[in-house]
């Protein structure tokens, strides 16, 4: 009997520790649940915490640095109101009908656009007047935010000491179709100006002739314009074939420039700027859709070219280093398009960064 009691009392014992484990892993799983929901909860309220404190930051500034009452901007950027973009603009690159567009938004969004006269067509400038240009739209306040464009080769202001540099954007095209469509601009004009006289008017020598018989007009050396447009204003940047001049204009690209679109693409560029400078551009890309000044200048009797001649054309190495070039930021302008438009739908993607874990509270 005793050894039976004594069996029975083992059993007991042996259940209720089974059950006091039960309860234990029980309990420890209900409590590392609990632990796991309250890390998350305050992770999102970290979050919260950051974006409020951010957006009371950036209203802040905003309300400091602007008085303009109703006024239908983006309110995220807080210095806008200082913003400067020059569009040093390559001639026959579709920037008329840029240039259209943010004349008829700059009323809306509330900044001016200037245009760039350099005297006798040149893309170049003097130092003296470097200095004088650098200084005029740094410190032209009353004209801010601005738009400057004009046909001139980019500019380094920081050669002259300025710390608060303009934003530079540009399109680029094709260079043979650039320089087919220069060629027949200068003879037959294009409907934007159709009544005016043009230098070359009334020769009607086709681009396929003129190359045929290697006349000046479309010598493979008048394709050398994009590479200095973008090298700038050193002596090199200008002399055709230079390699230096090449890998300057890559550079200045990447490093000086928010954003160069390409002419086949134009309307992902408007996209983008909207996407990027709302402040400027908000609007654009409706208006460049929609509007009558999204293909405002087409030249006239423009015919294409033969195979012979674009094949004579794609010998030279001058159009060699110009297709390398316009390949070059074909590339980099699909990769920032990648990254700011969700496809097809030229939709800009949400703010995808936020800040978490600032110290002190």
């Amino acid at each position: 009997m005793r050894f039976l009691r004594f069996g029975m009392q083992g059993k007991q014992i042996l259940l209720a520790a089974a059950v006091a484990v039960t309860v234990l892993f029980t309990f420890y799983a209900v409590i590392s649940s609990r632990i796991e929901e309250l890390e998350k909860t305050k992770n999102r309220l970290e979050q919260a915490v950051a974006k409020l404190q951010v957006d009371r930051v950036s209203w802040g500034q905003f309300k400091k640095q602007t008085d303009v009452e109703n006024a239908d901007v983006d309110m995220a950027v807080a210095d806008s109101d200082d913003l400067v973009v020059i569009y040093n603009r390559v001639p026959k690159t579709g920037s008329t009908s840029f240039a259209g567009v943010a004349y008829s938004l700059c009323s809306r969004n509330k900044y001016h656009v200037l245009h760039l006269n350099v005297s006798k067509n040149s893309h170049t400038m003097s130092l003296a007047d470097q200095l004088r240009f650098v200084k005029n739209i740094t410190r032209w306040n009353s004209m801010k935010p601005a738009l400057y464009h004009g046909h001139l080769a980019y500019l380094e202001f920081g050669r002259f000491g300025i710390r608060d540099r303009p934003v530079y954007i540009n399109i680029i095209r094709d260079p043979l179709d650039r320089l087919i469509s220069y060629y027949y601009f200068m003879r037959f004009g294009d409907d934007f100006r159709p009544h005016l006289k043009r230098r070359k008017q009334g020769d009607k020598e086709t681009f396929d002739q003129c190359v045929a018989k290697d006349g000046n007009d479309c010598d493979p050396v008048n394709l050398w314009l994009q590479i200095p447009f973008f090298c700038g204003h050193a002596a090199e940047c200008w002399v055709p074939g230079n390699e230096w001049a090449l890998q300057m204009a890559k550079y200045n690209l990447v490093n000086n420039y928010l954003v160069v679109g390409i002419t086949e693409e134009l309307e992902e560029f408007v996209a983008v700027l909207e996407a990027t400078l709302p402040r400027m551009f908000k609007g654009a890309l409706d208006m460049f859709i929609s509007g009558e000044k999204s293909h405002l200048r087409k030249t006239t009797n423009k015919k294409p070219p033969s195979e012979e001649t674009v094949s004579k054309i794609q010998e030279s190495n001058i159009w060699k280093m110009e297709h390398d070039f316009y390949e070059f930021a074909k590339k980099q302008f699909h990769f920032i398009k990648s990254k700011s438009l969700q496809g097809d739908s030229l939709k800009p993607f949400k703010q995808l960064f936020f800040y978490e874990k600032i110290r002190p509270r």
